[in-house]
């Protein structure tokens, strides 16, 4: 188990721009890696209404379910190590593992029993180092559809901030209104959600 909080920035890209990114940036194929996000909820939306959000992540051949949660700044990670078959049957089934994340739930009122799988998304994505943060450019596809992102993650919310919104002004990209992945994935698949 560790736990994390994670300050960052987002941005919606066109394709054009985020290969105008990857391109003046000088990223190539061999940097771009794939992980895979499976999502769950209560049917109810629980987590969601608590501002807070379950995955599991494959990356690398690892993988790991993170809760995030609301904290002052940013937002608080705990992450649980799986094995592959503790993930097949999440997915499969919905059967979650026992654990912190669980304790963290239902601390919160929620049955962990309750959790159900939504579906996944796949991000093919590029980190590298940017005046003391990490830039992030992410390609997703889910449920039929793709999207691009520009996400800079930081320790320092002022600085990183500011060199964000230099960097959208330096490459003249609108800032625009940027939910995460899951709440994009749950829009997607229930018009009716709230984003």
């Amino acid at each position: 188990m560790s736990q994390n909080i994670e300050i960052e920035f987002k941005n919606m890209l066109t394709k054009k721009e985020y290969e105008r990114l990857l391109k003046e940036f000088n990223i190539d194929e061999t940097q771009i890696f794939s992980q895979e996000n499976h999502y769950f909820d209560t049917p109810d939306f629980a987590l969601k209404s608590l501002g807070a959000a379950l995955r599991i992540r494959k990356k690398d051949g690892a993988y790991e379910m993170t809760l995030k949660q609301p904290a002052a700044v940013g937002l608080l990670e705990t992450n649980q190590n799986l094995t592959a078959d503790e993930t097949s049957l999440a997915v499969k089934l919905g059967s979650l593992p026992d654990g912190i994340v669980q304790k963290l739930i239902e601390e919160n009122g929620i049955p962990f029993s309750k959790m159900e799988y939504f579906g996944s998304l796949v991000t093919h994505r590029v980190e590298i180092d940017y005046k003391n943060g990490v830039l992030v450019f992410d390609h997703s596809s889910y449920l039929g559809m793709e999207d691009y992102e520009l996400e800079y993650e930081v320790e320092d919310y002022q600085a990183g901030l500011k060199f964000f919104k230099d960097l959208l002004a330096q490459f003249m990209i609108p800032e625009r209104k940027t939910e995460n992945k899951i709440h994009r994935f749950y829009y997607q698949k229930f018009k009716q959600y709230e984003i």
